[in-house]
């Protein structure tokens, strides 16, 4: 299912050094434009993303290319093109995500290059596009965020994470413009749930910015001169123009966790049929903390999400399990037919 694409541009401010610049480009200077996409599927109960070779060799970045207005029409053309001859991906539902820089920190454009501006997008596919028919390779995105993953409870590498982000919300802070702004130690009650704040899965973004900014993760992390590093080495995501990718995709998941509850798009990485099962741990994978299973079915089969085939699943050593389907009149009946669940609460 399509849905328009929307702009959601970066806000920029004074602590957050990895995003756009304040730098003014003369008139009539040449600008590139770049598409990039976060790819998402669930391939055995785990969110995973697409990924392509980079350089230098070993690194893996998003599927990426140059929008040709003379070749592509569209912005969402070009980018269809590009990941289908990157990846073998046929894409279908597509929304736009930010608008970015290859001025953050962490890009590295030559200096007769002009500068760039990459769109990206969020795509959800199917289980038959996750494959390894594929070109692309498939990720867990936990893999690059670690400490979004509560589905076996609290994620070890935060105790590691939160002592780094103590000490450096202890620090002497920069001087901040916006007087309305929060102190760091609230940023971190906010966004980590410290002191009794609790757990948002949304605020990926806010926490990965967090991050950034302590030199935890990112380009600050791996520079021995700055920030604290970390004693948990995460993979990179990171392409060699337009440099730290990982804030894309961390910005994907939590737009998708947001909008899993408001629109059934939920059911873009399901089978056309599926348990109810099958429907949970997907839900799971993506919000990250684990829910009541009655709750769950309960929630989905009251708000007329699902209908039921009629037909039954065999399963091995237990009860067969019966299929459903997305029950696409929902769309018209509810002003938001998603998912609305609360960990722990479905």
């Amino acid at each position: 299912m399509n849905s328009p694409g929307r702009h959601k541009a970066g806000a920029l401010s004074s602590n957050a050094p990895h995003r756009l610049s304040r730098q003014v480009h003369h008139a009539g200077e040449a600008v590139g434009v770049a598409l990039n996409a976060v790819i998402v599927a669930v391939k055995a109960t785990e969110p995973v993303v697409a990924v392509v070779p980079a350089q230098p060799a070993g690194e893996e970045a998003l599927p990426c290319g140059a929008f040709r207005p003379s070749e592509h029409g569209t912005l969402e053309g070009g980018l269809r093109a590009w990941v289908h001859a990157q990846t073998g991906v046929e894409m279908g539902y597509l929304q736009q995500l930010c608008t970015l820089s290859d001025q953050a920190e962490g890009a590295a454009r030559p200096p007769t290059a002009p500068p760039i501006i990459a769109v990206s997008y969020l795509a959800l596919v199917g289980p038959r596009q996750c494959s390894d028919r594929t070109r692309a390779s498939w990720r867990s995105w936990y893999a690059f965020l670690p400490w979004e993953d509560w589905r076996h409870g609290r994620p070890e590498c935060l105790a590691d994470i939160s002592a780094r982000l103590e000490a450096w919300a202890a620090q002497a802070e920069p001087p901040c413009a916006a007087k309305w702004a929060p102190d760091r130690r609230q940023r971190l009650r906010l966004a980590f749930g410290n002191g009794g704040a609790g757990w948002d899965e949304e605020k990926v973004i806010e926490r990965y910015e967090l991050l950034g900014e302590a030199g935890i993760v990112g380009p600050a992390a791996e520079d021995p001169g700055r920030g604290a590093g970390t004693a948990r080495r995460v993979p990179r995501l990171a392409h060699p123009m337009l440099g730290d990718q990982a804030l894309v995709l961390a910005r994907a998941i939590g737009e998708l966790r947001r909008a899993v509850k408001y629109r059934p798009v939920v059911f873009e990485l399901m089978p056309d049929e599926f348990t109810l099962f099958e429907l949970q741990k997907t839900v799971e994978a993506i919000l990250g903390p684990n829910l009541h299973k009655q709750n769950f079915r309960r929630l989905v089969e009251s708000c007329g999400l699902v209908e039921a085939t009629g037909e039954f699943r065999l399963r091995t050593g237990g009860r067969p399990a019966r299929l459903y389907r997305f029950r696409r009149d929902v769309i018209y009946e509810q002003a938001a037919p998603g998912v609305r669940v609360k960990p722990g609460r479905a």
